[in-house]
């Protein structure tokens, strides 16, 4: 059965979007069939893989308003395995287009009829805590919080926690469960003492809820974008590729150990 992992935080510039396109890359690398989902409006991770947002035929939006099929809105990325499901503008609006009170479990039934075609199904969420957000936590068996190692990192997090928390009150009635899958910390600039104190910071308060891997400050991942790919498709050998590689091993040897 497929695994539906989150990547949220509500803090923006985290590296959600990074963290989303090169973690599924790296599951890709370790022959998982995976499926990307852009959850959010600003439609980067579409655009990171090089989709053309303006000429969509379909994405999420269409998908969750009933207007197409989930089947027929995937799309196979061109320069790798990745399966996307991709977004446009359009999403903003459709908090005012669906009203109805059980609008947050829409985007699990989308998703529950294709689960097990894949091994991991990435969503990447955008950064605020709304319907959007909610639809996919719902719809989560896991959730992924990349932290950038920065000053008052931490700020903010009590929301997102508190938020995992109703979200997991909730599934129980369904029993469904939602994890944490780890805390990434992201954007260290190792050379700086301040960005390591944060580290120790997170690692003290999240204790073995940090993933071991941390993503450092790196100009490939930063460039792969503009060439609509993923670092393991735009430099594989460089360290960027190497540490997102490292994170998806950490994912699949903790999801082995829960078999």
């Amino acid at each position: 059965m497929g695994k539906i992992i989150a990547v949220s935080n509500q803090k923006g510039g985290v590296g959600k979007t990074t963290t989303s396109v090169n973690l599924a890359a790296a599951l890709v690398h370790y022959q998982k069939r995976v499926l990307l989902v852009d959850m959010d409006p600003q439609a980067s991770a579409t655009a990171s893989l090089g989709i053309n947002r303006s000429v969509l035929y379909s994405g999420v939006f269409d998908v969750l308003m009933g207007n197409k099929t989930i089947e027929e809105s995937i799309i196979k990325h061109k320069n790798s395995k990745i399966h996307v499901l991709p977004t446009s503008i359009e999403l903003a609006h459709l908090e005012v287009k669906i009203d109805h009170e059980d609008r947050e479990h829409i985007f699990y039934q989308k998703l529950k009829p294709i689960k097990d075609k894949y091994d991991y199904i990435i969503v990447d969420c955008p950064p605020s805590l709304g319907l959007l957000t909610l639809s996919a936590l719902y719809a989560a068996d896991s959730v992924l919080i990349p932290v950038q190692c920065q000053f008052l990192a931490i700020d903010g997090l009590t929301q997102l926690l508190n938020t995992i928390r109703i979200v997991q009150k909730q599934q129980k009635v369904n029993n469904r469960s939602l994890e944490i899958e780890g805390v990434l910390l992201t954007m260290l600039d190792k050379r700086t003492k301040a960005g390591w104190e944060i580290v120790h910071e997170l690692k003290g308060y999240f204790g073995s809820g940090v993933f071991e891997t941390i993503i450092t400050s790196n100009v490939a991942a930063q460039v792969a974008p503009t060439y609509g790919m993923s670092v393991l498709s735009y430099q594989p050998k460089s360290p960027a590729a190497k540490l997102y590689k490292s994170l998806a091993k950490e994912v699949l040897a903790k999801n082995e150990r829960r078999k």
